[in-house]
């Protein structure tokens, strides 16, 4: 069956709003191999601050099963156009790129904008009258100063392609641009961490931190993140204190951080960077330099005068050379925004009129004073704040908070890494229970290990058969790291909320089975891995090609070995059995 095309010319687009005061040309930069790419350019001859204008486009509703969005986590079903109006993309939220998929996971129609740091509204939606798509960018919904013109890129991806290839060749794309040039990821990034925030949440205790390291180490773990509690003896959870960032509840700083080093990990810290609680002094200093007074948890800097950014950069910079740290974890980056009570216009100590014009100045200058010290610094951000302009300023991305819950982790691992290009991807923090059952905790580890696993469990009151799954899977990912961090990576079934992933290099396959889906394996390699991501025991794999005979080792979820034996790997459909949240080892025989 010959695919319906997609793609679509310069002359169907629309262009609707301040049409009058501003000229919008379209031109097409190039067509070839169903990619189209063209040129938004928008100028009047005097500077202006312009209305909002769109760019509009329909296509046939043709084997569209879903709408992938960079966090629509569980909701990737198709909207009418009577439903969310838009969604937002600017530089410290979400990415500017929508797809629409096919019912067999292919790519249907993929469009993203060049403009990853201003505010953009952009959406597809069916329009049941006549069973189109309805596409739209809309810009300038947040210019408050002139402009006399503007460019920007918009590329259209109408392939007959796994979706997935399409958003990843988005992400190269992105990486052409100037402006949109990713930060060196040090090895450190790539490496599973422990994290303070689920077992400790502000009550830090240095003494026992430090044990918690050592067996963290044992375990393979190469990092910690001190999260929240560090700065601050107050244990409400919330953000009064912020903004000086003195230590209360770790006071000899320096010197615990080398006790940390000591036990083999490297050591980064939490900050939550608009935050400026009204119980700290840079509350009185920085009064009237606020985008907003009425947050929910505490005022917002505002990153548009340099004396704010310049405030923020050298307190990351003083703990850079003051405590020798390795990283940082800079928080709630999305909460630089444009607030109804925030000042529109530019005052003689302002130095910019845009919000997200000052927050990619502000990032800017904070990655490259880190790095100018100490090179492979790390630096961690987590969803919605891990677009392709985040990869400017950060090397770790994390899954938005989502505590005991391992599905939606292993969603959001995959959505952020199919945009990430290099840039590390972390899972969001590993907790459970204490008192849950190991097969089912394991659930927890499994569904993270194709991003990089973040532990944060007491290990102490860990039991012994808990440490060695933790173990066994952490040391896996250690060994398996280049084929998870730069192999080929597809995840299948986005509205089944990826039950299949799988990602291969030139000899190493591995499979996660998540769901009791049937799996597909393809390609012949040297070595095929097969996690069993769920608690039933019995997995369907159908090989559409000959494959030979391998020798294949089962372990359980501890790392013992079970049996070993030879499995036929021939064309068609073979029911293998592999222990709850266990692992199938398969080695070629020469």
């Amino acid at each position: 069956m010959i695919k319906q095309t997609t793609i679509i010319s310069a002359e169907d687009i629309q262009i609707e709003g301040n049409t009058s005061n501003f000229d919008t040309t379209i031109t097409t930069l190039s067509t070839q191999d169903q990619i189209a790419i063209f040129n938004i350019s928008i100028n009047a001859k005097e500077a202006q601050i312009p209305g909002a204008i769109s760019l509009k486009w329909k296509i046939p509703a043709h084997n569209v099963k879903g709408v992938w969005k960079p966090t629509t986590d569980f909701n990737k079903r198709i909207q009418a156009d009577w439903e969310m109006q838009y969604m937002e993309s600017r530089v410290s939220i979400d990415a500017p790129i929508i797809s629409l998929f096919g019912n067999d996971d292919t790519n249907t129609h993929t469009f993203a904008c060049s403009n990853a740091i201003n505010k953009l509204e952009l959406n597809a939606q069916i329009r049941e009258e006549d069973d189109c798509f309805y596409c739209f960018v809309t810009l300038f919904t947040e210019r408050h100063s002139p402009l006399n013109e503007f460019n920007m890129q918009l590329r259209i991806d109408a392939r007959d392609i796994h979706f997935s290839e399409a958003l990843k060749d988005m992400s190269k794309w992105w990486e052409t641009f100037d402006d949109l040039q990713p930060t060196s990821v040090p090895e450190i990034a790539n490496a599973p961490l422990y994290s303070t925030w689920y077992n400790f949440h502000q009550s830090l205790d240095e003494d026992l931190l430090e044990q918690e390291c050592k067996k963290a180490s044992e375990l393979g773990y190469k990092a910690i993140i001190i999260d929240d509690g560090w700065q601050t003896n107050d244990g409400n959870r919330g953000y009064d204190y912020t903004g000086d960032w003195l230590p209360e509840r770790i006071t000899k700083t320096k010197e615990f951080v080398t006790k940390i080093h000591a036990t083999g990990l490297k050591v980064g810290f939490w900050y939550s960077v608009p935050f400026c609680g009204k119980k700290s002094k840079a509350y009185k200093r920085f009064k009237g330099k606020f985008l907003t007074e009425n947050h929910r948890w505490a005022p917002v800097f505002d990153p548009r005068y340099p004396e704010v950014r310049d405030y923020l950069i050298n307190i990351y910079k003083s703990a850079l050379i003051d405590w020798n740290l390795d990283g940082f974890k800079l928080d709630f980056i999305d909460d630089f925004k444009f607030y109804p009570e925030t000042k529109k216009e530019i005052t003689s100590d302002m130095d910019y009129t845009s919000v997200n014009e000052a927050v990619d100045r502000l990032l800017l200058d904070v990655i490259s004073t880190l790095k100018a010290i100490k090179p492979d610094v790390f630096v961690e951000f987590r969803q919605k704040y891990t677009g392709p302009a985040m990869r400017k300023y950060g090397n770790m991305f994390r899954a938005f908070d989502c505590p005991g819950d391992a599905t939606m982790n292993r969603i959001r691992i995959a959505d952020i890494k199919m945009l990430a290009g290099n840039t590390a991807v972390h899972s969001d923090m590993i907790t459970w229970h204490n008192n849950e059952r190991l097969e089912v905790a394991a659930l927890q580890l499994v569904n993270t290990l194709f991003g990089v696993p973040q532990l944060s469990i007491l290990l102490k009151d860990a039991p012994q058969e808990f440490l060695n799954m933790i173990g066994f899977y952490t040391q896996y990912w250690n060994k398996n790291k280049e084929l998870i961090t730069t192999g080929n990576f597809t995840p299948f079934k986005p509205l089944a909320n990826y039950p299949l992933k799988q990602v291969v290099n030139h000899n190493k396959l591995l499979l996660g089975v998540f769901d009791d889906y049937v799996a597909q394996i393809n390609s012949k390699t040297q070595h095929i891995d097969i996690l069993n991501g769920k608690l039933s025991t019995s997995l369907i794999l159908q090989n559409t090609v000959d494959l030979g005979t391998y020798t294949g080792k089962v372990y359980n979820c501890e790392g013992t070995v079970i049996s070993t034996k030879e499995y036929a790997l021939n064309k068609g459909i073979l029911a293998v059995e592999i222990p709850s949240c266990g692992l199938l080892k398969l080695t070629q025989k020469q």
